[in-house]
Parts: structure tokens; C-alpha cells; sequence
């Protein structure tokens, strides 16, 4: 078995790994790089199969459903067959109808924990991580008697932290080649972790019980891990967690009833106009009909903002000033501080300034401290660790034994 990194090993996002034995080829991932300018030309890596038809191209192994791990499939002239978690494929199709460029991607087959799938001479060993995004898996890939172990992207301090605890007490054996992410490193010392989501939680509870008026959290509906703790923050000081439409369909898209929904008393549905536009022009009233059991409107808002945790988004603030309800509200930023250099964020944040919306960071990573990543390492022992998914590759072999840094298009023997 041969591999190369197309794109990963000198950046975060964008990950494209390509494999081969007895001439047949497959993908683990095919990500847009996270600064990927949108509506720009997008050039795809030299991956035969992509462009043009190639039938040794047997598909694209998806790990989770973050853009800059599925971002190039939508542009790919080609359609390979894509293996993907039953609920990263229930989650693309309901955001491909808000989102213009997320394309309904169809599954060849569904990844499941443990579950062997074959895929010509690859055999695909899927392992469930704990990750921001839902349905997320690391890989074993076995094929010409060699075995690669890549991680994907994972953490241990989510709500699925167990599950990491499982990887390292039950790792994967006689691993050749360990593709190991590394988004961290330059962004939190050799020993420091970040907050577990349990303490964003209970951070968050104090937020909302401190706000005289409306709560609005700038969180991503995708990161359900975050919803729930938004959620159990809300309810645990008598509140409603209020969501859109395109929230509201995330929710449901996992299939889990443990994971909130419109339909619990707790939670209710808030369609901003542009939404109901959208619905309106596509006569997708069947989205509004399966939320419908708590809805709310503008009045609803504002005779009582106190009431209510909005699952914001800069879209949500033209309906919510229009409904007069920010009075003494308070706004939390909940996502990837990265995003608040951008210039759209800036005007965002400018206006709830102007509004008289207090505004604060409560945030922690969707990917593994350094301590975490070298309990792992030394946990798969692998014969050669490859650095992906990080700006510091240079730095893992003072970190993690057996390092061998690779280059973007490279071959390799694993």
C-alpha cells in the first residue's frame, strides 16, 4: 500500500490522503482548505478521478462533516462514491437545502463504529471519536498486508470523551503508519488542555443567569455537542432555547430523541423572514409543519425576552431589533475565535454593540490537547507517526517517538 498527502501536512483543514494498492485508489476525506475564498475557483489536488472519469478510483472515505473534510466534493467534476456515517449523510442533505454550496451527498455505504466495510482491496475499520462534529470517525485502513491508522479529527474532552478513553485503553494493533492530526500545536502550550464542554456548560449557566434580558449564543447548529450544553445551561435556569428553522433541522437530522428537538416543551421554533422566504419560494412547507408543536413570533419576544436563549446567527439580528427585545440582552460567542477577525463578524459585532448587547468568548476546541495526542501515539505505537492537519509539523519529533514528516503530493511506501 502507497499513500500521499495532497494537502494537510503543512496546514490545518483542506485534508485530502490518497491511497493505493494493486492499482485502485481511495480517498480518506476531500476537505476545502479552511481559507478557501468563497465563490473563488477552486482547484482540485491531482487526484485522478476527480476531474476525469477513472474507474481505479474506488471513492472518498468521509470522517466527519466539516467543510474542510468533504469541501472539494462539490466541485469535483466526477462523482466518486462516497462512504460516510448515516448521520453526516442525514446532516449534509438537511443543511444542502439552507446553504448553497453543501451538496446532498448520497452514500455508497454507511460507516459504523467497528464495523469492517471492503472497498476493493481496502479494508476500512471506521472508530468513533469524540469530535465538535457529529458522527465523526478515525480510520484503520488494512490493504496489501499493511495497516495506517488515521485519526481524523478527535478530542477527548466532549461529551463523547469516552469514547477516546476507548481508542487508548483498546487501540488498534500492528499499526504501520499513524496519519495523526496535530491542529493544537501553536495554539496551546505542551501542557495545558483546554475546557472540557462541562465547563462550558456550567460557564454558560452562569452567563444566563447573570442576563436581565434575552441570551443570544453564536454556536454552529452542527456542533451538537454545544447544543446540548446551551440547552442544559437554558433549562437549568427555567428558560427556552430558541431555534431557526436550519438549527431545527440539524437537531433533527441526527435521529437521536436524547439530543433536543422542537417537539420537547423546552425548546421552540423562531422561522426569521429570510427563512420563511426561502420556504415560501421552494414550497418546503413541510419543514415548518414538523416543528410547528412550540413556535414563537415577534410578539412572542418581545413581551418576554427574559424568557429565551437564541441559538444566534448574524442572519437572526435584523427579525430580533425588529421584534424590540434586546433590551439588557447579552451575547456570548461560542465557535472558533478565528472567525471574529473576519470582516463580516466585525460588522456583526458592531451592531450588537450598538444595540447595547454585551458580548463575551466561551469557547474550547473540537481537537485533542497535546497530552491527549501523546497518550494516543504512545498508546497505537505506531512504526511511523505522520504529521497532518496542523501548522507544526516541525515540532512532533520533540513531541512523539517514530516521526516521519512527509510533504504535500508525495508517495510513500506505508
Amino acid at each position: 500500500m502507497r499513500a500521499r498527502i495532497h494537502r494537510g501536512t503543512q496546514e490545518i483543514g483542506g485534508t485530502v490522503v490518497e491511497l493505493e494498492s494493486e492499482r485502485q485508489r481511495l480517498l480518506l476525506d476531500c476537505g476545502l482548505p479552511l481559507d478557501a475564498v468563497p465563490d473563488a475557483p477552486v482547484v482540485l489536488p491531482q487526484v485522478a478521478g476527480l476531474a476525469t472519469p477513472d474507474s481505479s478510483l474506488l471513492g472518498v472515505a468521509l470522517s466527519h462533516g466539516h467543510r474542510d473534510h468533504w469541501g472539494l466534493l462539490g466541485h469535483a467534476a466526477e462523482s466518486p462514491p462516497v462512504f460516510m456515517g448515516a448521520g453526516t449523510e442525514r446532516i449534509l442533505a438537511a443543511a444542502s437545502f439552507f446553504i448553497r454550496d453543501v451538496p446532498a451527498l448520497k452514500a455508497a455505504a454507511h460507516l459504523q463504529d467497528g464495523r469492517p466495510i471492503t472497498i476493493g482491496p481496502f479494508t476500512i475499520i471506521p472508530h468513533l471519536v469524540d469530535h465538535s462534529a457529529f458522527d465523526a470517525y478515525a480510520f484503520t485502513v488494512e490493504a496489501s498486508g499493511r495497516r495506517l491508522f488515521y485519526s481524523g479529527d478527535l478530542r477527548s474532552h466532549g461529551r463523547k470523551g469516552a469514547l477516546f478513553e476507548r481508542l487508548v485503553t483498546r487501540p488498534p494493533q500492528g499499526i504501520d503508519v499513524m496519519l495523526m492530526e496535530g491542529s493544537c500545536l501553536g495554539r496551546l502550550d505542551e501542557d495545558a488542555r483546554f475546557p472540557t464542554e462541562t465547563e462550558i456548560e456550567a460557564a454558560l449557566t452562569d452567563v444566563i443567569r447573570r442576563t436581565p434580558g434575552m441570551v443570544l449564543v453564536a454556536a454552529s447548529a452542527q456542533n451538537i455537542d454545544r447544543v446540548v450544553s446551551i440547552f442544559r445551561a437554558t433549562k437549568r435556569n427555567g428558560r427556552t432555547l430558541v431555534v431557526d428553522l436550519y438549527a431545527a433541522e440539524m437537531l433533527h437530522a441526527t435521529g437521536r430523541d436524547s439530543i433536543p428537538q422542537t417537539s420537547w416543551p423546552e425548546v421552540a421554533l423562531f422561522t426569521p423572514w429570510h427563512q420563511r422566504v426561502k420556504v415560501k419560494k421552494a414550497e418546503r412547507f413541510d419543514l415548518i409543519e414538523r416543528h410547528k408543536a412550540d413556535r414563537l413570533f415577534p410578539e412572542n419576544l418581545t413581551a418576554h425576552p427574559e424568557r429565551y436563549v437564541v441559538l444566534f446567527r448574524a442572519s437572526l439580528l435584523d427579525d430580533l431589533v425588529k421584534a424590540r427585545c434586546l433590551r439588557g440582552a447579552h451575547a456570548v460567542w461560542s465557535q472558533w475565535a478565528g472567525y471574529l477577525k473576519d470582516e463580516k463578524t466585525a460588522t456583526l459585532l458592531a451592531a450588537l454593540k450598538s444595540h447595547g448587547v454585551g458580548f463575551e468568548v466561551l469557547h474550547t476546541s473540537g481537537h485533542a490537547s497535546i497530552p491527549d495526542l501523546k497518550r494516543l501515539a504512545a498508546a497505537i505505537s505506531p512504526r511511523a507517526l505522520v504529521p497532518i492537519h496542523t501548522f507544526e509539523a516541525d515540532r512532533f519529533p520533540s513531541l512523539f517517538e517514530n516521526v516521519v514528516v512527509r510533504h504535500d503530493g508525495e508517495w510513500w511506501e506505508v
